[in-house]
């Protein structure tokens, strides 16, 4: 991450806003930690568009701590408590025409401080303020476009234009047909003549695209324009959010007991080892060895966690528990749910043997939360549940410590760094709480986990050979729920297929899949046919994230 989005350059400064005393509010999903109290913060208020994530991640990436909120959440009272420098409206899948079309609160006009609306955002934007919206009516556009400027200038769209026009992404049925008072035109589409508006005297801006995404090639200049003009000094590192993170870790938990969630994954690591540098001792890391992990890899995290840090380590190998619970289950909701509910029954019985524990600590990160929240009334649905997603049960007796929260992947990767973690560990690829039941559509068998563990095996050995492990955000075999006629030798078969999945991202919000060769993947599959028994067929999954998710279910 840089630590100067501005390049050395002085930024301007910020929007003047009246003094105002704020009481406290209690905030709604997702909670923050007290340390992110000393960050200048921005809010984005989601209108449920699929891609408001990648909003936050641009953001994050020029140094800026942001957090999404649902519309249906953002009151007057959250308005004070969060005290935002700037505002950012997320695009969605509504009309403002519709009945109880999602609406921000109208005193966030009344802030002071910048606003910039993003497609639907741009189309309420206009529509709170006394411009005009219409209906389709042959002027939708979706996909590539390109917006061309108007002779008016502004400091939004320095670096933009240094052609004639710019490309951009749309997602657009509705449109803009007239600007709010105080507003100018500064880029025009043929589909969206108000492609690009601003009311530079309020700093309000709004646009008809979306610059967030990959296919609006000078997205992330337009974002650094706008926190500049907002006056954002970037304060968001890893360095301070380490400092900052431990100090309310031992605000939170004082002098008590704290029993950690270790997965072995880089979430739940890094997270054991920054409460332990809070805490020390008073720190006992429990590893649920649940039966669904990759080969080998209960004895390799135990040995990697006793060899390289001095944390209290229990090994509990409850794998029995967790596979005859989900034996003959196959709808992935359930297995999600059982594995959360044992992982939580598992925990109870450790932390009753540990004096003093009051605390769970868990790995979650900024998207696990954002996927798993459905806004009640809302515009967007939960796209799945995660098993360390929506707290504790009252008879746990257990607080949460979640230090990741606000965290996506690749910083909890930098705060790693920060930590010293290895390299080599700090690089491993995702691995999923519920571990290899995702990766098993249907049914859950003992003979179809052996099968998949061995082919997984053989797949990350090929990646590993060929130098492209670091070069893949995630890669793993999923075992498909149908078996096919195959011939070997002499013989028919009838085995299991399975699936190779291999994907390029940033921070798994989106994601692409890895353009292997196809001698690679030939070579690939012709080992895992002759080195696994079981399967005969192999394919390789080409879906992106969207329309799919990384893992299979």
């Amino acid at each position: 991450m840089k630590s100067d989005p501005w390049g050395g350059r002085q930024p301007p400064a910020p929007a003047q806003t009246k003094p105002r005393v704020w009481p406290l509010a209690i905030r709604p999903f997702p909670a923050y930690s007290p340390a992110m109290t000393q960050h200048e913060r921005l809010l984005i208020i989601d209108f449920g568009s699929q891609v408001t994530q990648l909003i936050a991640r641009r953001l994050r990436e020029l140094n800026v701590y942001c957090e999404i909120h649902p519309f249906n959440k953002v009151d007057d009272a959250f308005l004070q408590d969060f005290a935002p420098k700037a505002v950012i409206f997320s695009g969605g899948p509504s009309s403002v025409f519709a009945e109880g079309a999602p609406m921000p609160p109208a005193s966030v006009f009344d802030l002071g401080v910048p606003i910039l609306g993003i497609c639907y955002g741009q189309q309420v934007m206009m529509h709170c303020l006394g411009g005009k919206v219409e209906r389709g009516h042959g002027t939708a556009e979706f996909g590539r476009a390109f917006v061309t400027p108007t002779a008016a200038k502004t400091k939004l769209l320095d670096g933009w234009f240094a052609t004639d026009r710019e490309q951009v992404w749309m997602s657009h049925g509705d449109h803009v047909s007239k600007i709010a008072p105080g507003f100018e035109v500064y880029g025009t589409s043929p589909n969206a003549p108000f492609a690009i508006t601003a009311d530079t005297k309020r700093h309000f801006y709004a646009v008809q695209f979306h610059p967030e995404v990959h296919h609006t090639p000078n997205g992330a200049k337009f974002y650094e324009n706008f926190v500049r003009i907002a006056g954002f000094t970037g304060d968001w590192t890893m360095g301070a959010y380490r400092e900052q993170a431990i100090a309310a870790i031992r605000a939170q938990v004082g002098d008590k007991r704290v029993i950690c969630g270790l997965s072995g994954g880089v979430d739940s690591s890094v997270a054991a080892v920054l409460i332990h540098e809070a805490i020390g001792d008073q720190l006992t890391c429990v590893f649920v060895d649940h039966g669904l992990l990759r080969q080998n890899e209960a004895e390799e995290v135990v040995k990697m966690f006793r060899d390289n840090y001095n944390i209290p380590l229990i090994h509990a190998d409850e794998s029995e528990l967790f596979l005859g619970k989900l034996d003959g289950v196959s709808d992935p909701e359930t297995k999600r749910k059982i594995i959360g509910g044992l992982f939580i029954d598992v925990f109870q019985k450790y932390a009753n043997q540990i004096e003093g524990a009051e605390f769970l600590a868990q790995g979650t990160l900024y998207p696990d939360v954002i996927e798993s929240v459905s806004f009640s009334g809302g515009p967007s649905v939960t796209i799945k549940s995660h098993h360390n997603v929506g707290g504790l049960p009252e008879k746990m007796g257990l607080k949460l410590v979640e230090p990741l929260r606000e965290l996506f992947k690749d910083e909890v990767r930098a705060l790693g760094r920060e930590l010293g973690l290895p390299p080599s560990f700090i690089g491993r690829h995702p691995f999923p709480g519920p571990g290899l039941a995702i990766r098993c559509p249907g049914e859950i068998t003992r003979e179809k986990l052996e099968i998949l563990k061995k082919a997984d095996a053989v797949y990350i050995d090929q990646i590993r050979k060929h130098g492209l492990y670091d070069e893949i955000w995630q890669a793993f075999v999923a075992i498909l729920p149908v078996r096919t006629v195959g011939v070997m030798g002499d013989g028919r078969t009838y085995d299991f297929a399975c699936a190779l999945r291999a994907v390029t991202s940033v921070d798994g919000m989106t994601a692409d899949y890895y353009p292997f060769t196809h001698e690679f993947l030939g070579e690939t599959a012709t080992r895992i046919i002759n080195e696994v028994q079981g399967i005969n067929r192999v394919t390789y999954d080409i879906t992106s994230k969207p329309p799919g998710t990384i893992e299979w279910e």
